[in-house]
């Protein structure tokens, strides 16, 4: 053996290599996307920019609904604070005369259909108190007033509702005394009220009872209403993710030539995507923080809310920064699948094939199926929240799903035409994906739109109910306690002497029962006594023949025992008594010659039945305990009769009770769902309106080269602007097809859940013509942009 063999024995043997992590080549093809996104230049920019707007603009809305719960909680909290405590601890002291109590009453009034609501107080001893949001009761004459309604009674226009009012403005309420920032509330006070003429009682403030929980069938509107809202939202995010998909392949293929794999390529546009959707995520959570602070000052359907109230749950801002980056991942990564990117260039969709049906039914089909299992939920059934949801889900992401294959089937058919529809129909038969994409937000939309509109319909009957009232014969009901003296009788005159007032019906209540000693369980015969003149008994009951001094029995139409318990008390020559709540009595004999009639419905719909009499019977001003109840005709032609109507009302007393009649009566609860889902409505189709202008932007870039190339052979700009809205029109003829026909479906469906029948199937005619003139609006607005890029300096290339 020689030396040099020796030496080659002991050489060392070299370590193996280490093994390579399986996270590396990701993190590092990552980091590589998002520096391609970052720092890609102004092309790439571009792309990002626009992703990043069109993500931050889904963004935004998710944050306003995450904020929806506590803004609700909030205003309900406020709402609460501020009505008087109905549970005490010490329950007798709850209605009793204190230091610390105050009499106050309901003020309410309307101005030009606005509500502004309020109270009269007064203090009952040195130490009063006060609901949040002011620091001492208003003295006599004085008012505290919200701010919006100190802006509206400065306003020089609402000089009749200054005349309302004839209080000096002392201070506004604050934040924490009103449900929303342009609330129209006031507390005035009064050095005349007492609890004979209404005054109420109250020795705190707070309600700690908690609010009444929805009707199972307003839950159903709730929850389809939220995902109709969201949906459009999820599948623009998914949309905006895939801006610029072209150049981006064009730069993948550029990475294949020096040598990267197709995976690694997938994993670069992965993060691409990943910046472009964090950098959306960032401008989203800015947009919502610098939007909220300018919230107080915007009205949607007469709701408003306070900045702080707009405050997302904690859980649900992860939740949202976690779903949106993985959405834009996982989307991206989908997209590439149908993608062949190779060294010399880009080859799309390189199985020529037609897209599938059958796969996309199964959507749509499976939401149905979840509903048949779920079954019928009665009026008083619980409704299980997760399988409504989830089945409206799946049939608006399945309709969501069919409209690329039904725009992809149909434009394959369409040849021939005028230049600019063979300009549009030959760029959709090339890439109806896009075209796809822009308008499925507007077909969801519309989709739940008209599900939930049928939902409304249906539900009508249970929540509008008919009240009888005859708005033709008078339109306005008021009841007052100020009766001291001739003002019953001033009252009835002085609203006949108001400016646009056709007729007055108006009479002087009391009640009248039969003198006697009775034991105090015995049941004293007592009914009905009314003072009006011969016009205004005329309106309540059937009277043939009648003058100043007569009187009248009036029986019920329909109802004898009713009629036998009156004539108990109604007895022809015999007294009866008057006695109010003070012990005072009066008594007074029915003619002999009284006539016996019988009794018709009222304006309000009701029967009046008891003794009528007219002025020349009684001397009215001597009735105890009576109240003044008039129903008023106006004359539509007068402008601003209502208001006049108002106005004589608060000079009589500020106190009076007065009411807009009307011929249907709105469930609160049921109101308040169809407000917030009108809001919600509005607040989407405004995002809807933005997001597709960007994504027609983005298309409109993408083709600024061909564009500019067809304009340097003479085509016509004109030719070109027709072509553009050929391309918007046809998916969205499209589209809004599929979302009436799938609209149509799911609320029949979700009708058949909740056991009511459909009562409208012609509820998608208005939202369909809303899609299609929010279309014609994008498609105007992104003319300008097009005519700056139909210019030869396009033609240049780096």
């Amino acid at each position: 053996m020689t030396l040099l063999d020796e030496k080659r024995t002991t050489a060392p043997v070299p370590a193996p290599p280490a093994p390579r992590s399986r996270t590396a080549p990701w993190l590092r093809d990552l980091a590589l996307g998002i520096r391609f996104a970052a720092g890609g230049g102004r092309s790439g920019w571009t792309r990002t920019l626009l992703t990043a707007v069109g993500v931050g603009l889904g963004v935004t809305l998710l944050f306003l609904a995450a904020s929806v719960p506590h803004a609700l909680d909030a205003r309900n909290d406020r709402d609460r604070a501020r009505s008087e405590t109905k549970i005490s601890a010490n329950p007798d002291a709850v209605g009793k005369k204190s230091d610390t109590s105050i009499l106050r009453i309901s003020a309410d009034t309307e101005y030009r259909d606005r509500t502004i609501s309020g109270y009269l107080m007064r203090a009952e001893g040195d130490h009063p108190v006060h609901p949040p949001g002011i620091d001492a009761l208003p003295a006599a004459g004085e008012m505290v007033v919200s701010p919006a309604l100190k802006d509206l009674l400065a306003d020089p226009a609402n000089a009749l509702l200054k005349e309302r009012f004839p209080y000096r403005i002392t201070g506004t309420i604050s934040d924490d005394g009103l449900r929303s920032p342009n609330e129209l509330w006031f507390y005035a006070g009064s050095d005349t009220l007492t609890p004979a003429s209404g005054g109420h009682r109250v020795t705190a403030y707070g309600d700690p009872a908690p609010t009444p929980p929805l009707a199972p069938m307003l839950v159903v509107l709730v929850i389809v209403g939220c995902v109709v809202l969201l949906a459009p939202v999820a599948i623009f995010i998914a949309t905006a993710v895939r801006f610029g998909g072209d150049r981006r392949d064009r730069r993948l293929a550029a990475l294949r030539l020096v040598g990267t794999d197709i995976r690694s390529t997938r994993r670069i546009a992965a993060g691409e995507a990943l910046f472009g959707s964090t950098l959306g995520l960032l401008i989203g959570l800015v947009m919502f923080l610098v939007g909220r602070q300018f919230v107080s000052h915007i009205e949607v359907w007469d709701v408003s809310a306070f900045p702080a109230d707009l405050s997302p749950d904690l859980r649900l801002c992860l939740l949202i920064a976690a779903a949106v980056p993985l959405t834009a991942v996982l989307v991206t990564l989908s997209a590439m699948r149908s993608v062949v990117i190779e060294p010399l260039g880009v080859v799309r969709n390189s199985r020529s094939r037609t897209r599938r049906l059958w796969w996309r039914l199964l959507f749509p089909l499976a939401g149905l199926g979840v509903f048949a299992l779920t079954g019928k939920s009665g009026e008083y059934t619980v409704v299980n929240p997760y399988a409504l949801a989830g089945g409206a889900v799946l049939v608006l992401v399945g309709l969501a799903l069919l409209l690329p294959w039904l725009v992809e089937a149909c434009v394959s058919r369409l040849h021939g035409g005028p230049v600019p529809w063979q300009l549009a129909t030959r760029r959709l038969q090339l890439s109806s994906g896009a075209a796809s994409r822009a308008v499925s937000g507007v077909t969801v939309a519309v989709a739940g739109a008209v599900a939930v509109q049928m939902l409304f319909a249906s539900m009508n009957a249970d929540f509008n109910q008919a009240t009888g009232q005859d708005t033709d014969r008078a339109q306005f009901y008021a009841v007052s306690e100020k009766v001291s003296g001739t003002a019953a009788v001033d009252t009835i005159a002085k609203f006949r002497a108001t400016k646009g007032v056709d007729q007055v019906i108006g009479m002087i209540e009391a009640y009248a029962s039969k003198p006697g000693k009775y034991a105090d369980d015995d049941m004293r015969p007592t009914t009905s006594f009314n003072v009006g003149d011969c016009a205004t008994l005329r309106e309540v009951a059937r009277i043939d023949s009648c003058a100043d001094g007569d009187s009248f029995v009036v029986h019920p139409a329909h109802d004898e025992d009713m009629a036998g318990w009156m004539d108990k008390t109604a007895r022809k020559g015999e007294e009866i008594e008057f006695e109010s709540g003070s012990g005072k009595k009066l008594l007074w004999t029915l003619p002999a010659d009284t006539k016996t009639v019988v009794a018709r419905k009222d304006p309000l719909g009701e029967e009046r039945t008891g003794i009528m009499v007219t002025p020349g019977a009684i001397d009215a001003t001597t009735l105890p305990g009576a109240v003044t109840a008039t129903q008023i005709r106006i004359d539509p032609d007068v402008p601003d009769a209502a208001e006049y109507v108002r106005n004589t009302a608060a000079r009589i007393d500020p106190g009076m009770r007065m009411v807009t009649m009307m011929s249907v009566e709105r469930d609160r609860q049921y109101a308040s769902v169809q407000t917030g889902l009108q809001v919600g409505a509005t607040v989407t189709l405004l995002l809807i309106a933005i997001s597709m202008l960007v994504s027609q932007l983005e298309q409109l870039r993408e083709r600024k080269r061909l564009l500019s190339v067809l304009v340097a052979f003479g085509t016509r700009r004109t030719t070109l602007g027709w072509s553009v809205l050929w391309q918007t029109a046809i998916p969205v003829v499209l589209g809004l097809a599929v979302a009436v026909a799938g609209g149509l479906t799911l609320g029949a469906a979700l009708c058949w859940m909740i056991d009511k029948e459909v009562s409208d199937w012609l509820v998608f005619l208005p939202l369909a013509g809303a899609g299609g003139a929010l279309i014609l609006l994008v498609t105007l607005l992104s003319l300008p942009p097009l005519w700056r890029m139909m210019r030869p300096d396009g033609l240049r290339s780096e």
